[in-house]
Protein backbone atom coordinates (compact mmCIF):
# COMPACT_ATOMS: atom_id res chain seq x y z
CA UNK A 1 0.00 0.00 0.00
CA UNK A 2 2.96 2.74 0.68
CA UNK A 3 4.88 1.54 -2.47
CA UNK A 4 1.18 2.59 -4.66
CA UNK A 5 0.69 5.26 -2.77
CA UNK A 6 4.42 6.86 -3.35
CA UNK A 7 4.07 6.10 -7.10
CA UNK A 8 0.82 8.08 -6.90
CA UNK A 9 2.89 10.70 -5.50
CA UNK A 10 6.03 10.60 -7.89
CA UNK A 11 3.60 10.91 -10.66
CA UNK A 12 3.64 13.75 -13.09
CA UNK A 13 0.41 15.92 -12.54
CA UNK A 14 -1.07 18.43 -15.30
CA UNK A 15 -1.62 22.14 -14.37
CA UNK A 16 -2.91 24.94 -15.99
CA UNK A 17 -0.97 27.90 -16.06
CA UNK A 18 -1.60 31.20 -17.88
CA UNK A 19 1.62 32.72 -19.52
CA UNK A 20 2.72 36.24 -21.08
CA UNK A 21 3.08 36.05 -24.41
CA UNK A 22 5.52 39.19 -24.08
CA UNK A 23 7.80 38.86 -21.54
CA UNK A 24 7.26 34.89 -20.19
CA UNK A 25 5.25 35.74 -16.67
CA UNK A 26 3.44 32.56 -15.91
CA UNK A 27 0.05 33.19 -13.45
CA UNK A 28 -2.32 30.53 -12.00
CA UNK A 29 -5.25 32.28 -13.37
CA UNK A 30 -6.07 35.00 -16.12
CA UNK A 31 -5.22 38.64 -15.54
CA UNK A 32 -5.60 41.64 -17.84
CA UNK A 33 -2.62 43.58 -17.55
CA UNK A 34 1.18 41.89 -16.88
CA UNK A 35 2.52 42.60 -13.81
CA UNK A 36 5.75 42.35 -14.89
CA UNK A 37 5.96 43.90 -18.46
CA UNK A 38 2.85 46.07 -17.89
CA UNK A 39 0.63 45.01 -21.28
CA UNK A 40 -2.58 44.55 -21.53
CA UNK A 41 -4.20 41.22 -22.59
CA UNK A 42 -0.94 39.20 -23.53
CA UNK A 43 -2.11 36.19 -21.06
CA UNK A 44 -2.56 32.62 -22.92
CA UNK A 45 -3.55 29.40 -21.55
CA UNK A 46 -0.94 26.99 -21.40
CA UNK A 47 -1.48 23.26 -20.05
CA UNK A 48 1.52 22.14 -18.37
CA UNK A 49 2.84 18.55 -16.45
CA UNK A 50 4.30 19.48 -13.50
CA UNK A 51 6.37 16.79 -11.69
CA UNK A 52 6.54 16.66 -7.93
CA UNK A 53 10.29 17.67 -6.54
CA UNK A 54 10.53 13.98 -5.42
CA UNK A 55 10.40 12.93 -9.29
CA UNK A 56 12.19 16.08 -10.30
CA UNK A 57 15.02 15.79 -8.01
CA UNK A 58 14.87 12.35 -6.61
CA UNK A 59 17.07 13.54 -3.17
CA UNK A 60 16.33 16.09 -0.29
CA UNK A 61 17.75 19.92 -0.88
CA UNK A 62 19.64 18.70 2.31
CA UNK A 63 22.17 16.48 0.68
CA UNK A 64 25.41 18.18 -0.31
CA UNK A 65 25.75 19.17 -4.10
CA UNK A 66 28.67 19.08 -6.40
CA UNK A 67 29.48 22.64 -6.53
CA UNK A 68 30.98 24.37 -3.71
CA UNK A 69 31.06 28.49 -3.49
CA UNK A 70 34.48 30.49 -3.75
CA UNK A 71 36.20 33.47 -3.94
CA UNK A 72 36.86 35.88 -7.15
CA UNK A 73 40.79 34.97 -6.06
CA UNK A 74 40.16 31.18 -5.83
CA UNK A 75 38.51 31.20 -9.52
CA UNK A 76 41.08 31.39 -12.03
CA UNK A 77 40.27 32.49 -15.52
CA UNK A 78 41.19 31.38 -18.27
CA UNK A 79 40.70 32.66 -21.77
CA UNK A 80 39.53 29.58 -24.33
CA UNK A 81 40.33 29.63 -27.75
CA UNK A 82 37.32 30.82 -30.00
CA UNK A 83 36.10 28.56 -32.41
CA UNK A 84 37.26 29.93 -35.70
CA UNK A 85 34.48 29.95 -38.48
CA UNK A 86 35.88 30.71 -41.77
CA UNK A 87 33.36 33.62 -42.12
CA UNK A 88 35.02 37.25 -41.02
CA UNK A 89 31.82 39.01 -40.90
CA UNK A 90 30.32 36.39 -38.18
CA UNK A 91 33.66 36.26 -36.38
CA UNK A 92 33.68 40.00 -35.95
CA UNK A 93 30.21 40.10 -35.04
CA UNK A 94 30.45 36.95 -32.17
CA UNK A 95 33.64 39.26 -31.42
CA UNK A 96 36.52 36.99 -32.57
CA UNK A 97 34.88 33.90 -33.36
CA UNK A 98 32.63 31.14 -31.49
CA UNK A 99 32.99 30.46 -27.66
CA UNK A 100 32.99 26.95 -26.71
CA UNK A 101 30.03 26.21 -24.40
CA UNK A 102 28.03 29.12 -25.80
CA UNK A 103 24.24 29.20 -26.70
CA UNK A 104 23.96 31.61 -29.41
CA UNK A 105 20.32 32.48 -31.14
CA UNK A 106 20.36 33.79 -34.56
CA UNK A 107 16.70 35.47 -34.96
CA UNK A 108 15.05 37.00 -38.72
CA UNK A 109 12.58 37.36 -40.36
CA UNK A 110 11.37 34.32 -42.54
CA UNK A 111 13.32 33.78 -46.15
CA UNK A 112 15.68 36.44 -45.12
CA UNK A 113 18.64 34.02 -45.41
CA UNK A 114 19.08 32.41 -42.20
CA UNK A 115 19.57 29.05 -42.56
CA UNK A 116 21.82 29.85 -45.94
CA UNK A 117 23.94 31.78 -44.00
CA UNK A 118 24.31 28.88 -40.94
CA UNK A 119 24.85 26.42 -43.79
CA UNK A 120 27.39 27.75 -45.79
CA UNK A 121 29.17 28.45 -42.95
CA UNK A 122 29.47 25.24 -41.18
CA UNK A 123 30.13 23.24 -44.83
CA UNK A 124 33.60 25.33 -44.00
CA UNK A 125 34.00 23.99 -40.92
CA UNK A 126 36.31 20.57 -42.40
CA UNK A 127 38.02 20.60 -39.26
CA UNK A 128 34.87 20.07 -36.66
CA UNK A 129 32.56 17.92 -36.51
CA UNK A 130 28.58 19.64 -37.24
CA UNK A 131 25.41 18.18 -36.07
CA UNK A 132 22.43 20.31 -37.93
CA UNK A 133 19.44 19.22 -36.72
CA UNK A 134 16.63 20.37 -39.14
CA UNK A 135 12.91 20.57 -37.56
CA UNK A 136 11.50 22.57 -40.59
CA UNK A 137 13.40 21.12 -44.17
CA UNK A 138 13.96 17.35 -45.05
CA UNK A 139 17.47 16.06 -45.79
CA UNK A 140 17.01 16.78 -49.34
CA UNK A 141 15.89 19.87 -49.21
CA UNK A 142 19.09 20.80 -47.49
CA UNK A 143 21.24 18.85 -49.89
CA UNK A 144 19.92 20.85 -52.66
CA UNK A 145 20.96 23.98 -50.57
CA UNK A 146 24.27 22.83 -50.05
CA UNK A 147 24.81 21.55 -53.84
CA UNK A 148 23.62 25.26 -54.79
CA UNK A 149 26.50 26.97 -52.25
CA UNK A 150 29.17 25.30 -51.96
CA UNK A 151 31.13 22.38 -53.31
CA UNK A 152 33.29 21.42 -50.61
CA UNK A 153 32.81 18.35 -48.41
CA UNK A 154 32.42 18.66 -44.74
CA UNK A 155 31.83 16.91 -41.71
CA UNK A 156 28.72 17.84 -41.41
CA UNK A 157 26.07 15.45 -39.80
CA UNK A 158 22.34 16.58 -40.89
CA UNK A 159 18.91 14.60 -39.19
CA UNK A 160 15.92 15.60 -39.43
CA UNK A 161 14.31 15.97 -35.81
CA UNK A 162 11.97 17.60 -33.53
CA UNK A 163 11.49 15.54 -30.41
CA UNK A 164 14.59 17.20 -28.04
CA UNK A 165 15.09 13.32 -26.42
CA UNK A 166 15.44 12.10 -29.49
CA UNK A 167 18.38 14.89 -30.30
CA UNK A 168 20.05 14.39 -27.09
CA UNK A 169 20.06 10.72 -28.00
CA UNK A 170 22.20 12.11 -31.81
CA UNK A 171 24.30 14.22 -29.49
CA UNK A 172 25.07 11.34 -27.36
CA UNK A 173 26.07 9.07 -30.63
CA UNK A 174 27.76 11.48 -32.58
CA UNK A 175 29.78 13.59 -30.47
CA UNK A 176 29.73 16.96 -32.49
CA UNK A 177 31.86 19.82 -31.92
CA UNK A 178 28.83 21.92 -32.60
CA UNK A 179 25.42 21.87 -32.44
CA UNK A 180 23.02 23.72 -34.97
CA UNK A 181 19.26 23.63 -34.08
CA UNK A 182 16.89 25.06 -36.87
CA UNK A 183 14.64 26.17 -35.45
CA UNK A 184 13.76 26.12 -31.48
CA UNK A 185 10.00 26.86 -32.50
CA UNK A 186 9.77 23.16 -33.99
CA UNK A 187 11.76 21.33 -30.68
CA UNK A 188 9.49 20.30 -28.14
CA UNK A 189 9.86 17.71 -25.05
CA UNK A 190 7.85 15.44 -23.84
CA UNK A 191 7.72 16.39 -20.44
CA UNK A 192 5.12 18.94 -21.24
CA UNK A 193 1.89 18.37 -22.26
CA UNK A 194 1.63 21.44 -24.80
CA UNK A 195 2.71 22.10 -28.75
CA UNK A 196 5.82 22.93 -30.30
CA UNK A 197 6.42 26.20 -30.51
CA UNK A 198 4.37 27.59 -27.62
CA UNK A 199 5.85 29.69 -24.82
CA UNK A 200 6.14 27.48 -22.39
CA UNK A 201 7.91 24.83 -24.72
CA UNK A 202 10.18 27.35 -26.25
CA UNK A 203 11.27 28.04 -22.37
CA UNK A 204 11.54 24.48 -21.38
CA UNK A 205 13.86 23.50 -24.49
CA UNK A 206 15.93 26.48 -24.44
CA UNK A 207 17.00 26.04 -21.16
CA UNK A 208 17.50 22.44 -21.74
CA UNK A 209 19.80 23.05 -24.62
CA UNK A 210 21.76 25.54 -22.22
CA UNK A 211 22.36 23.30 -19.56
CA UNK A 212 23.52 20.85 -22.46
CA UNK A 213 25.67 22.64 -24.00
CA UNK A 214 27.44 24.35 -20.47
CA UNK A 215 28.07 21.03 -19.37
CA UNK A 216 29.62 19.27 -22.17
CA UNK A 217 31.36 22.61 -23.68
CA UNK A 218 29.62 22.36 -26.86
CA UNK A 219 29.06 25.83 -28.39
CA UNK A 220 25.20 25.54 -29.40
CA UNK A 221 23.43 27.72 -32.58
CA UNK A 222 19.88 28.08 -32.13
CA UNK A 223 17.60 29.86 -35.27
CA UNK A 224 14.66 31.08 -34.36
CA UNK A 225 11.81 32.83 -35.84
CA UNK A 226 10.54 36.68 -35.38
CA UNK A 227 6.79 38.01 -34.66
CA UNK A 228 5.42 40.96 -36.47
CA UNK A 229 6.19 43.35 -34.22
CA UNK A 230 9.91 42.34 -34.89
CA UNK A 231 11.12 40.83 -31.75
CA UNK A 232 11.89 37.40 -31.91
CA UNK A 233 8.83 34.69 -31.16
CA UNK A 234 8.54 33.42 -27.95
CA UNK A 235 8.74 34.52 -24.31
CA UNK A 236 11.58 37.39 -23.66
CA UNK A 237 13.09 34.69 -21.00
CA UNK A 238 14.46 33.25 -24.37
CA UNK A 239 16.58 35.69 -25.29
CA UNK A 240 18.07 36.38 -21.51
CA UNK A 241 18.57 32.44 -21.21
CA UNK A 242 21.40 32.49 -24.46
CA UNK A 243 24.56 33.86 -24.33
CA UNK A 244 24.11 35.97 -27.77
CA UNK A 245 21.78 36.97 -29.81
CA UNK A 246 22.38 37.71 -33.44
CA UNK A 247 19.44 39.72 -35.57
CA UNK A 248 19.38 39.22 -39.17
CA UNK A 249 17.71 41.49 -41.30
CA UNK A 250 17.57 43.06 -44.25
CA UNK A 251 14.44 44.26 -46.84
CA UNK A 252 14.12 41.14 -49.56
CA UNK A 253 13.52 43.62 -51.86
CA UNK A 254 17.38 44.46 -51.52
CA UNK A 255 20.55 42.17 -52.05
CA UNK A 256 21.76 43.70 -48.74
CA UNK A 257 21.86 41.59 -45.55
CA UNK A 258 22.88 43.34 -42.26
CA UNK A 259 24.00 40.68 -39.42
CA UNK A 260 23.76 43.13 -35.93
CA UNK A 261 25.18 41.93 -32.31
CA UNK A 262 21.73 42.52 -30.07
CA UNK A 263 23.28 40.93 -26.86
CA UNK A 264 26.90 39.41 -26.43
CA UNK A 265 28.32 38.09 -23.39
CA UNK A 266 31.90 37.56 -25.14
CA UNK A 267 32.21 40.49 -27.51
CA UNK A 268 31.09 43.85 -27.97
CA UNK A 269 27.43 44.91 -29.44
CA UNK A 270 28.32 47.44 -31.32
CA UNK A 271 29.65 45.28 -34.16
CA UNK A 272 27.54 44.53 -37.58
CA UNK A 273 28.31 42.35 -40.30
CA UNK A 274 27.34 42.71 -44.32
CA UNK A 275 26.27 40.87 -46.72
CA UNK A 276 25.01 40.10 -50.27
CA UNK A 277 22.65 38.18 -51.09
CA UNK A 278 23.53 36.13 -54.29
CA UNK A 279 22.22 33.03 -56.00
CA UNK A 280 25.18 30.53 -55.04
CA UNK A 281 24.76 32.14 -51.31
CA UNK A 282 25.48 34.87 -48.86
CA UNK A 283 29.18 36.72 -50.32
CA UNK A 284 30.47 38.73 -47.40
CA UNK A 285 30.72 42.25 -48.12
CA UNK A 286 34.52 43.58 -46.67
CA UNK A 287 34.33 47.33 -48.69
CA UNK A 288 30.24 48.57 -47.93
CA UNK A 289 30.86 52.24 -49.25
CA UNK A 290 32.20 51.61 -52.98
CA UNK A 291 29.25 49.13 -53.32
CA UNK A 292 26.58 52.10 -50.85
CA UNK A 293 27.66 54.84 -53.17
CA UNK A 294 27.05 55.36 -56.88
CA UNK A 295 27.28 57.85 -59.55
CA UNK A 296 24.12 57.63 -60.50
CA UNK A 297 23.07 60.89 -58.74
CA UNK A 298 25.41 63.64 -60.34
CA UNK A 299 23.80 67.03 -60.78
CA UNK A 300 21.02 65.95 -59.25
CA UNK A 301 19.58 67.56 -55.68
CA UNK A 302 18.60 66.26 -52.09
CA UNK A 303 21.59 63.83 -51.94
CA UNK A 304 24.09 63.96 -49.33
CA UNK A 305 27.02 61.99 -48.76
CA UNK A 306 27.68 61.35 -44.96
CA UNK A 307 30.42 59.16 -43.04
CA UNK A 308 29.20 56.93 -40.56
CA UNK A 309 30.88 54.13 -38.32
CA UNK A 310 28.71 51.02 -37.00
CA UNK A 311 31.14 49.13 -34.68
CA UNK A 312 34.51 49.26 -35.38
CA UNK A 313 33.83 49.98 -39.10
CA UNK A 314 33.39 53.37 -41.13
CA UNK A 315 31.24 53.38 -44.16
CA UNK A 316 30.21 56.19 -46.61
CA UNK A 317 26.35 55.74 -47.00
CA UNK A 318 23.73 58.25 -49.20
CA UNK A 319 21.26 60.13 -47.34
CA UNK A 320 18.47 60.66 -50.18
CA UNK A 321 15.54 63.50 -49.50
CA UNK A 322 12.64 65.02 -50.75
CA UNK A 323 10.78 67.79 -50.22
CA UNK A 324 7.86 68.66 -52.47
CA UNK A 325 4.28 70.97 -51.47
CA UNK A 326 2.24 69.10 -49.52
CA UNK A 327 -0.67 68.11 -51.58
CA UNK A 328 -3.39 67.22 -48.77
CA UNK A 329 -4.26 69.05 -45.77
CA UNK A 330 -1.44 67.54 -43.05
CA UNK A 331 1.97 67.06 -44.63
CA UNK A 332 3.36 63.75 -44.69
CA UNK A 333 6.65 62.98 -42.75
CA UNK A 334 8.35 59.26 -43.78
CA UNK A 335 11.79 58.13 -43.08
CA UNK A 336 13.36 54.68 -44.31
CA UNK A 337 16.65 53.52 -42.14
CA UNK A 338 16.25 56.40 -40.29
CA UNK A 339 13.94 57.56 -36.83
CA UNK A 340 11.37 59.42 -37.96
CA UNK A 341 11.07 61.03 -34.51
CA UNK A 342 14.49 62.09 -34.82
CA UNK A 343 13.87 63.66 -38.14
CA UNK A 344 10.85 65.54 -36.99
CA UNK A 345 13.33 67.26 -34.71
CA UNK A 346 15.86 68.05 -37.00
CA UNK A 347 13.37 69.33 -39.15
CA UNK A 348 12.49 71.34 -36.23
CA UNK A 349 15.74 72.99 -35.90
CA UNK A 350 15.58 73.63 -39.67
CA UNK A 351 12.56 75.63 -38.80
CA UNK A 352 13.46 77.43 -35.47
CA UNK A 353 17.52 78.22 -36.04
CA UNK A 354 17.79 78.48 -39.45
CA UNK A 355 14.40 80.02 -40.24
CA UNK A 356 13.53 77.87 -43.40
CA UNK A 357 9.70 77.15 -43.29
CA UNK A 358 8.87 73.30 -43.56
CA UNK A 359 5.50 72.77 -41.82
CA UNK A 360 3.65 72.81 -44.94
CA UNK A 361 6.31 70.41 -47.16
CA UNK A 362 5.98 67.06 -47.81
CA UNK A 363 9.40 65.36 -46.27
CA UNK A 364 10.51 62.20 -47.42
CA UNK A 365 14.00 60.18 -45.92
CA UNK A 366 15.27 57.56 -47.46
CA UNK A 367 18.99 55.87 -46.71
CA UNK A 368 20.47 54.68 -49.97
CA UNK A 369 20.87 50.70 -50.02
CA UNK A 370 18.50 49.53 -47.36
CA UNK A 371 20.73 50.12 -44.21
CA UNK A 372 19.46 51.53 -40.89
CA UNK A 373 21.89 53.47 -39.57
CA UNK A 374 21.46 54.96 -35.78
CA UNK A 375 25.02 56.50 -36.04
CA UNK A 376 23.75 60.15 -34.75
CA UNK A 377 26.92 61.59 -36.74
CA UNK A 378 24.85 61.50 -39.83
CA UNK A 379 22.39 64.21 -39.01
CA UNK A 380 24.21 67.03 -40.63
CA UNK A 381 24.02 64.84 -44.18
CA UNK A 382 20.37 64.68 -43.56
CA UNK A 383 19.27 68.32 -43.06
CA UNK A 384 22.14 69.31 -45.83
CA UNK A 385 19.88 66.57 -48.27
CA UNK A 386 16.73 67.86 -46.86
CA UNK A 387 17.50 72.18 -47.62
CA UNK A 388 19.30 70.84 -50.64
CA UNK A 389 15.90 69.26 -52.44
CA UNK A 390 14.05 72.26 -50.35
CA UNK A 391 16.17 75.03 -52.77
CA UNK A 392 16.34 72.32 -55.62
CA UNK A 393 20.23 73.20 -55.49
CA UNK A 394 22.74 70.08 -55.75
CA UNK A 395 25.50 69.09 -53.32
CA UNK A 396 28.53 68.89 -54.76
CA UNK A 397 29.78 65.43 -55.61
CA UNK A 398 33.13 65.64 -53.71
CA UNK A 399 32.73 66.45 -50.31
CA UNK A 400 30.94 64.22 -47.26
CA UNK A 401 29.75 65.49 -43.76
CA UNK A 402 30.05 64.00 -40.53
CA UNK A 403 28.44 65.67 -37.46
CA UNK A 404 25.57 65.44 -34.89
CA UNK A 405 23.07 68.55 -34.75
CA UNK A 406 21.85 69.85 -30.98
CA UNK A 407 18.21 71.46 -30.64
CA UNK A 408 20.35 75.13 -30.76
CA UNK A 409 21.43 74.21 -33.89
CA UNK A 410 25.35 73.55 -33.22
CA UNK A 411 27.40 71.09 -35.01
CA UNK A 412 28.03 68.50 -31.96
CA UNK A 413 31.41 66.34 -32.04
CA UNK A 414 31.48 63.02 -33.23
CA UNK A 415 33.53 60.34 -32.08
CA UNK A 416 36.47 58.11 -34.10
CA UNK A 417 37.06 61.23 -36.48
CA UNK A 418 39.93 60.04 -37.86
CA UNK A 419 38.35 57.03 -39.13
CA UNK A 420 35.75 58.53 -40.60
CA UNK A 421 38.35 61.51 -42.59
CA UNK A 422 40.33 58.10 -44.10
CA UNK A 423 37.17 56.71 -45.17
CA UNK A 424 36.65 59.25 -47.00
CA UNK A 425 39.81 60.32 -48.30
CA UNK A 426 40.37 56.24 -49.14
CA UNK A 427 36.95 56.67 -51.77
CA UNK A 428 38.33 59.97 -53.22
CA UNK A 429 36.09 62.51 -51.35
CA UNK A 430 38.30 66.43 -51.41
CA UNK A 431 36.39 68.10 -48.81
CA UNK A 432 34.85 66.94 -46.11
CA UNK A 433 32.57 68.75 -43.42
CA UNK A 434 33.54 68.05 -39.51
CA UNK A 435 32.66 70.18 -35.99
CA UNK A 436 35.26 72.34 -35.35
CA UNK A 437 35.32 71.02 -31.85
CA UNK A 438 37.22 67.46 -33.25
CA UNK A 439 39.83 69.49 -34.54
CA UNK A 440 41.52 69.78 -31.14
CA UNK A 441 44.30 66.88 -31.43
CA UNK A 442 43.83 66.37 -34.84
CA UNK A 443 46.65 66.10 -36.98
CA UNK A 444 45.82 67.07 -40.14
CA UNK A 445 49.14 67.76 -41.67
CA UNK A 446 49.27 64.54 -43.29
CA UNK A 447 46.02 64.31 -44.32
CA UNK A 448 45.06 65.42 -48.30
CA UNK A 449 41.48 66.00 -48.13
CA UNK A 450 40.31 69.24 -47.07
CA UNK A 451 38.47 69.37 -43.89
CA UNK A 452 36.00 72.36 -43.20
CA UNK A 453 35.58 72.86 -39.63
CA UNK A 454 32.07 74.05 -38.95
CA UNK A 455 30.51 75.18 -35.00
CA UNK A 456 26.34 76.04 -36.59
CA UNK A 457 24.18 74.86 -39.05
CA UNK A 458 24.36 77.92 -40.81
CA UNK A 459 27.65 78.14 -41.29
CA UNK A 460 27.66 74.30 -43.13
CA UNK A 461 25.17 75.69 -45.15
CA UNK A 462 27.14 78.66 -46.23
CA UNK A 463 30.12 76.25 -47.07
CA UNK A 464 27.94 74.07 -49.08
CA UNK A 465 25.86 76.06 -50.87
CA UNK A 466 27.68 79.60 -50.58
Amino acid sequence: MWVQNYTLFIMAKEKTLYVCTHCGQDSPKWVGKCPSCGQWNTYVEQVVRKESPVARHGASILEPTKSQPLTLSDIHGVEEPRIHMHDEELNRVLGGGLVPGSLVLLGGEPGIGKSTLILQTVLKLNDKKVLYVSGEESARQLKLRADRISNETSNCLIVCETSLEQIYVHIKNTRPDLVIIDSIQTIFTENIDSSPGSLVQVRECSASILKFAKESNTPVILIGHINKEGSIAGPKVLEHIVDTVLQFEGDQHYMYRILRSIKNRFGSTAELGIYEMRQNGLRQVSNPSELLLTDEHEGMSGVAIASAIEGVRPFLIETQALVSSAVYGNPQRSATGFDLRRMNMLLAVLEKRVGFKLAQKDVYLNIAGGLKVNDPAIDLSIISAILSSNMDVAIDRDICMAGEVGLSGEIRPVNRIEQRISEAEKLGFKRILIPKHNLQGLDTKKMKIEIIPVRKVEEAFRALFG
